[in-house]
């Protein structure tokens, strides 16, 4: 079939037309452009472009009044943006054509022979990478004749504006007046079978596989929910049918004479709408797509005459990306670095570097590995996060049972995953790790093995060895980034002196942090033996965290109580901080214009813990010296508390005699017990080597973050210089280039690099609005998203996670997403979906904890304990199944939270 002959103007163009553009014709016009154009079986059609859209809106003074309508309806309303589509869609269907328009639109059409056509909408806005339009917008089957064609594309107009339309763009923060609507007009394909295709398995996420759904008739009773299909699933690289599920296919819509479309019922349960031959036709046509779009895909397809047709594709938006040129098979395991830190934002493309550097690189050198950023196979990225690989150490017996004990205390839901991954079909048996492999680890354990006996020995002599080395380094990195004063010798400075460093500090920081954990383990073998039958005392364990010393996320969450109370002692500045917003405190404390009290203090905070700021492990992201925001809103809300029995360092004291005294409990325990007298010593020279180490676990990470602050600073001053050489717009687009790039920056390569930072600016926003992130990641594009799973079934209005810090709280659940937007009132339930040490101020104020990521060792858990605040971490969709305001119930001994009423009572 040929496409009608169409001489191209802004108005109308076929699809053989090289200008059919996003901005022109829409997702759907460009993608069914791109398929025609690329030789696939599409039928014959012409585009509609947005120019006749806006056309029609001009001449019917429908522009201004259409953003006024929308921007004065509360968007996150379903009745509000029912009422205002209402007010919008008559509008469009009394607006007239203009008569150019009109005329062009009928000439195409007599073009095609005018036969009956399909009218369906196609948005600027849709079908893109990571937003999936799909039902968004109107699609008319069967328009027969002229009039009717004309009316059709009018209502598709409309159909921009329809309440789902508006808040779906809403929601997505897409710009209501950026946004046109192209119609393409496509011969109707009269099928005997239709349906869709999906190029990878979109339940489970398998790459490997093609999922077909068929019915009779018409797709149009498929894609609107009518009918139970056919489903067959295929291997894509063979062809071979996997499985075929036949539906009932009770309903079949099909073409009426004259227009439109009737709708009929009949069980076709026994009959296969898609012959096999075909099925691996499709698939193979469907495999073809992909390969054209280098992405998975959506494809609606139809079947006439013994001919498949492909009516439109669109991306699969709901499917997490795949680590770029890692190959599905054989199958690789990843886990999220992001779940693990408690960051779920995307990284910035520089952040990534030299967190691969920090990780594969500088760790690495501790094992032996001479790894760089272009030869590490440790850390990938995708969905512009990092992934670290540990399919390795699944594959061997030892580094399974290590890869297992650190999910145990990472994240729980990560260790559930990786069951569920073993205990599949293709997955092979751990076997023993290779000879050279245990070479690496011989070497490391020869690094670490002294560390951990001098740690155990003289524990209070061995954390201060450690603390002076780490102070010394970073002096020492310090003065040589003060002499790196160009772009090209900062990039320098960061391969060059960053690798050493790590790869002294991770040995040394394993060789305490590892005794820490060892003895909390022995910990709880020794509550069990003292406390057997006592099931609630057993839980108290981790009481013995409480109020733990030399942990410098604790000492800086107190530092800034101390300068809270700095600015509450001096009346003058305690009405200003007050009195002013926090982002207007903040420009304050940058120029220096505080009242003389508080801008001591702020000062002498920031000197010492500027170079922290939320999701911190990204070298792109800002600190709090170039934004005390943050900083001034936690002032702000520790000033509101007034009960000094509530005062975090009381909190944090009292914390320190209830951990004292569970010791004292635990020896007594142990005395009652065979060999009572020398398993009580035990108990204290455990319990003693545990409180001087444990609260080394943030020194490493606090160092990093030093260090990473120092390279941050002097980029900054690189980019300050390239924006007023007019090279790059503001200072940190920098982060948004790979370090590789800046260096053919730093040499003059003419590039432009505007253009490219935009492009991954635009990239990283998208990435943002993500909220649900898997905890693994599957090279065959299987994502586990799941947190901890309970064990039994749970009550109506119960949630369950990892208990992390013990006791129970009643409260008001405060759901935030960002720590820059929140001012938490004191005794709120922070639910978030994870944290990173820029949080953990907010801790002080809070009642309780409620994460969606983590584990018994994540930054959030180890500083609520030490507070004394109920925690559960590992709680699958937190953010969304809870809200704020509601009243919960957080057990953090049982890692249940209750949902309650306004009584307080289970509202189970």
């Amino acid at each position: 079939m040929l496409n009608p002959v169409i001489e191209p103007t802004k108005m109308l163009l076929s699809l053989d037309a090289p200008e059919t553009t996003l901005a022109l014709v829409g997702g759907k016009g460009t993608n069914l452009a791109k398929l025609a154009q690329a030789g696939f079986p599409v039928p014959r059609a012409f585009l509609v472009t947005t120019a006749a859209y806006r056309c029609f809106v001009a001449a019917n003074d429908l522009e201004t009044w259409l953003l006024e309508q929308v921007c004065q309806t509360q968007t996150d309303d379903p009745t509000a943006l029912e009422a205002v589509s209402e007010q919008i869609r008559p509008r469009f269907a009394a607006g007239v054509l203009p008569p150019t328009l009109a005329q062009e639109v009928a000439a195409a059409y007599a073009g095609m022979g005018s036969p009956p056509v399909a009218v369906r909408s196609s948005a600027t806005a849709e079908d893109l990478p990571n937003f999936s339009f799909a039902g968004q917008q109107d699609t008319y089957l069967n328009v027969v004749g002229e009039a009717a064609l004309l009316e059709a594309v009018v209502r598709c107009w409309s159909s921009l504006w329809t309440a789902r339309a508006i808040g779906y763009r809403s929601r997505n923060q897409i710009p209501h007046d950026q946004v046109a609507l192209a119609v393409v007009v496509q011969e109707m394909v009269q099928s005997e079978a239709a349906g869709v295709l999906f190029t990878v398995n979109p339940l489970s996420g398998k790459r490997t596989e093609t999922v077909i759904e068929a019915t009779l008739g018409l797709g149009e009773a498929l894609v609107s929910g009518q009918v139970e299909p056919d489903q067959y699933v295929v291997e894509t690289a063979s062809g071979r049918i996997l499985s075929k599920t036949l539906g009932a296919k009770a309903v079949a819509i099909h073409s009426r004479a004259g227009g439109g479309v009737v709708t009929t019922t009949a069980e076709a349960a026994q009959r296969q709408a898609l012959p096999d031959a075909e099925i691996r036709e499709l698939a193979t046509l469907g495999r073809r797509v992909a390969d054209l779009y280098q992405a998975p895909q959506d494809i609606e397809w139809a079947w006439a005459d013994g001919q498949l047709y492909l009516l439109q594709t669109r991306p699969i938006t709901s499917l997490y990306p795949t680590p770029p040129g890692v190959e599905a098979e054989p199958l690789e395991v990843f886990f999220s670095l992001g779940a693990v830190q408690g960051m779920l934002d995307p990284i910035t493309p520089l952040g990534r570097d030299l967190l691969t550097i920090v990780g594969a690189c500088g760790f690495g050198g501790a094992f032996g590995f001479n790894n760089t950023l272009a030869t590490q196979t440790v850390l990938y990225t995708a969905g512009e996060r990092l992934w670290a690989r540990v399919t390795p150490l699944l594959r061997n017996r030892i580094g399974r049972r290590l890869l297992h004990t650190f999910a145990g205390v990472a994240d729980a839901g990560i260790g559930q995953a990786l069951a569920q991954v073993e205990a599949g079909p293709d997955w092979s048996a751990a076997g023993w790790p290779r000879r050279s492999s245990l070479g690496h680890v011989t070497l490391f354990l020869r690094r670490v093995l002294p560390v951990m006996a001098f740690s155990l020995l003289r524990p209070e002599r061995s954390r201060q060895v450690f603390q002076r080395q780490l102070n010394r380094i970073v002096e020492q990195f310090a003065a040589q980034a003060a002499t790196a004063t160009t772009l090209s010798a900062r990039l320098a400075l960061i391969e060059q002196a960053l690798v050493p460093l790590l790869t002294f500090l991770f040995p040394q920081a394993v060789g305490r942090l590892a005794p820490g954990i060892l003895m909390l383990n022995r910990m709880n073998v020794l509550a069990h033996l003292a406390w057997r039958e006592d099931d609630v005392q057993r839980r108290r364990i981790l009481e013995i965290a409480r109020g733990l010393p030399h942990n410098v996320t604790t000492e800086m969450d107190l530092a800034l109580w101390a300068t809270a109370q700095q600015i509450r002692s001096d009346p003058v500045a305690l009405a200003h901080v007050q009195q002013h917003d926090a982002a207007e405190l903040a420009l304050q404390t940058s120029a220096g214009e505080l009242p003389s009290t508080a801008q001591a203090a702020l000062d002498a905070f920031l000197h010492r813990y500027g170079m922290r700021g939320v999701a911190e492990i990204d070298l792109g992201r800002a600190r709090w010296r170039e934004d005390p925001t943050q900083v001034m809103q936690t002032v702000q809300s520790y000033l509101q508390i007034d009960d000094p029995t509530q005062a975090p360092d009381a909190v944090f004291r009292r914390g320190e005699t209830v951990a004292q005294q569970l010791i004292a409990d635990l020896q007594a325990g142990l005395r009652r017990q065979p060999r009572g007298v020398l398993m009580a010593y035990l108990a204290g020279w455990v319990a003693q080597r545990f409180r001087a180490l444990a609260g080394l676990r943030e020194s490493p990470k606090f160092f990093i973050i030093q260090l990473l602050g120092i390279v941050r600073q002097g980029l900054l001053e690189s980019g300050a210089e390239l924006a007023r050489q007019n090279v790059i717009e503001r200072p940190d687009d920098l982060f948004f280039l790979h370090l590789n790039e800046l260096k053919g920056l730093a040499a003059g390569y003419a590039i432009d690099w505007k253009a490219l930072v935009v492009e991954r600016r635009t990239l990283y926003e998208r990435e943002k609005l993500r909220r649900q992130l898997p905890r693994l990641l599957l090279s065959d594009g299987r994502a586990f998203y799941d947190g901890v799973r309970a064990t039994a079934p749970l009550r109506e209005g119960v949630l369950v996670g990892t208990p992390v810090s013990p006791g129970v709280v009643e409260g008001t659940v405060r759901v935030v997403f960002d720590p820059h937007a929140a001012q938490l009132a004191p005794g709120e339930i922070l639910v978030c979906p994870g944290t990173d040490p820029a949080w953990t101020p907010l801790f002080l104020a809070a009642g309780g904890l409620v994460m969606e990521v983590g584990g018994l060792m994540t930054h959030g858990s180890v500083v609520a304990r030490e507070y004394g605040i109920p925690a559960v971490v590992g709680v699958h969709e937190a953010t969304s199944r809870l809200q704020s305001g509601q009243r919960i119930r957080v057990d953090g001994s049982s890692g249940e939270i209750v949902l309650l009423d306004s009584n307080g009572a289970s509202a189970a």
